[in-house]
């Protein structure tokens, strides 16, 4: 599933392409997504201008001056810039053809995702209303995670998992932060040290935005915006090294489950 850093590197390969420019036509081939497209698209888009490209979490945010068309990608999306000699394969669901001729084309073979209007600011969209706060921003920092994991018994993985305490901290991503911050997975939140939260905030930080130097972690069929793959999988310490020996102790990575997920982790490393 593209995490935040996929779709942050999405929203960098459109962003310069499609602001300022108009949306010249709407072709939905597929309206059955997670939720269906709006039977409008077409008259709300047509002959509109592109102001923005933003992103919130793990929605990508086109704004025009009388709304926001919200996109997510789901379990197997991608949103990629081609030219009209592209052939339409089975899954391209949705074309914005801009005016200068290139097509913002939404791919997704399991239409697990979504594109959504909203004429209202994007942060009151349900979908988006009792988000936590940017992993990357100053907002979140060691203060703000100290009051969230208080009293917490669940597991810090899966505490730092929850949208609602921080956004955008994936399977992936979890796995990494928590092996460079040294902590284990299963350690109950309420328990980490205030050196421990300084350290895991700022391993957040750091893997997200090597991920997104690396242009995301490919998984299944995860593109970016031009059809190139990420490759932060070649780099991770922990994630998917199950048996394999730890990049820092030489022990074997483990592997265990929580919440239905694959954890991996170095016992000898993170205590």
């Amino acid at each position: 599933m593209p995490e935040l850093p996929e779709v942050e590197t999405t929203r960098r390969g459109i962003a310069d392409i499609l602001t300022g420019n108009i949306v010249a036509q709407v072709t939905v081939r597929d309206p059955r997504l997670r939720w269906p497209v709006p039977d409008t698209l077409h008259t709300l888009l047509q002959g509109q201008r592109i102001l923005s490209v933003d992103r919130r979490a793990k929605y990508l945010l086109i704004g025009f001056e009388h709304g926001t068309l919200i996109v997510h990608l789901g379990m197997s999306g991608t949103l990629r810039v081609v030219t009209a000699a592209r052939a339409v394969e089975k899954h391209d669901h949705i074309d914005l053809m801009l005016e200068d001729g290139r097509i913002l084309r939404y791919r997704d073979p399991r239409r697990f995702g979504c594109m959504l209007w909203h004429e209202a600011s994007p942060a009151t969209h349900p979908l988006l209303a009792a988000l936590g706060p940017e992993p990357l921003s100053d907002t979140f920092d060691a203060s703000y995670l100290k009051q969230q994991l208080a009293r917490r018994q669940a597991a810090i993985k899966l505490v730092i998992m929850d949208q609602h305490v921080v956004v955008g901290v994936g399977n992936i991503y979890a796995s990494e932060a928590l092996f460079r911050a040294r902590i284990h997975p299963e350690r109950p939140a309420a328990t980490l040290k205030k050196r421990e939260i300084d350290a895991l905030v700022d391993a957040i930080k750091a893997t997200l935005s090597d991920a997104i130097r690396a242009g995301g972690t490919t998984l299944r069929d995860y593109v970016d915006s031009s059809g190139n793959t990420g490759y932060f999988q070649l780099q991770t310490y922990a994630y998917d090294r199950a048996g394999d020996p730890c990049r820092v102790c030489t022990k074997p990575i483990a592997e265990i489950r929580q919440g239905q997920r694959a954890t991996f982790f170095c016992p000898n490393c993170q205590k």
